[in-house]
């Protein structure tokens, strides 16, 4: 299995999913044209993908989806609650409840629901069917439940919302009613929170914690990367930590003899 965020933030959000032969796409965040040139950049054919899943309505996940849908006749899934939120709703598409499992071609998808504003949020933990290599996806999380928890066991890899440093987001220039809604149960992860994540999940063979959904104004790399790595080092974890910003693919590794062919920083 390979895994690349294509790129993670307020401004857009794609991820792309391979296992054997077929690939799917997490999250439409950028329109046709920019999506194509961040797939070239990992050397996929917009045509190669088979299926795209929106974990949520909000536009940084969801402002490509019906364009890229339509221009390359990608199978759209959004559980029960995401479908009616989608304007315009992609298609050809199915909705699912959350919970369901996904069974694509080369892979199973199981979808959990999390805790976000949003009408029916999803995190996703992606199974290869012929290696069993599994890929958790976190995004646009107000706090981690234990289903969600006990979902992410025995991954192989982890990409993880990693939104803001507590103190940053308080002496930022967002106003107190953003503040609380950012820092609320249904709002994003703090690094502290991601860092709590990380550490349920960790164990030896976890290949990696991929960091993202930064914000800019509220967060650096270096410190959500400081307050993750300090928790994961109390663990069994031996991976590798890596950020994923807004402008460039970021390889996910999955083990140390599958090698990635890309990797891009910050």
């Amino acid at each position: 299995m390979r895994a690349w965020a294509l790129g993670t933030g307020s401004s857009g959000n794609a991820l792309v999913l391979e296992a054997g032969d077929g690939r799917v796409l997490v999250d439409a965040g950028f329109a046709p044209r920019e999506m194509a040139r961040r797939l070239r950049a990992i050397d996929v054919a917009p045509e190669s993908i088979e299926a795209l899943i929106v974990t949520h309505e909000h536009h940084d996940h969801a402002r490509g989806a019906a364009a890229c849908a339509a221009k390359w006749q990608w199978h759209t899934y959004a559980s029960a609650g995401t479908w009616p939120s989608l304007d315009p709703r992609p298609r050809p598409g199915t909705s699912f409840v959350s919970g369901a499992t996904l069974d694509l071609r080369t892979m199973s998808v199981r979808t959990v629901r999390v805790a976000h504003d949003a009408a029916e949020p999803v995190a996703l933990v992606a199974t290869a069917r012929d290696s069993g290599e599994r890929v958790g996806i976190v995004y646009d999380v107000g706090h981690a439940t234990r289903s969600l928890v006990d979902a992410l066991s025995r991954l192989d890899a982890l990409v993880l919302e990693s939104n803001h440093d507590e103190g940053w987001l308080r002496a930022g220039p967002y106003p107190p009613s953003v503040c609380d809604r950012i820092a609320g149960p249904f709002g994003h992860l703090s690094n502290r929170a991601a860092a709590d994540v990380a550490v349920s999940c960790a164990h030896r063979g976890l290949a990696s914690v991929v960091l993202a959904h930064l914000s800019r104004r509220c967060n650096s790399p270096q410190l959500a990367q400081t307050s993750v790595r300090a928790a994961l080092g109390k663990t069994a974890f031996r991976g590798e930590l890596r950020v994923s910003g807004p402008d460039a693919p970021v390889a996910i590794p999955l083990g140390v003899d599958r090698p990635q062919q890309f990797s891009f920083g910050w």
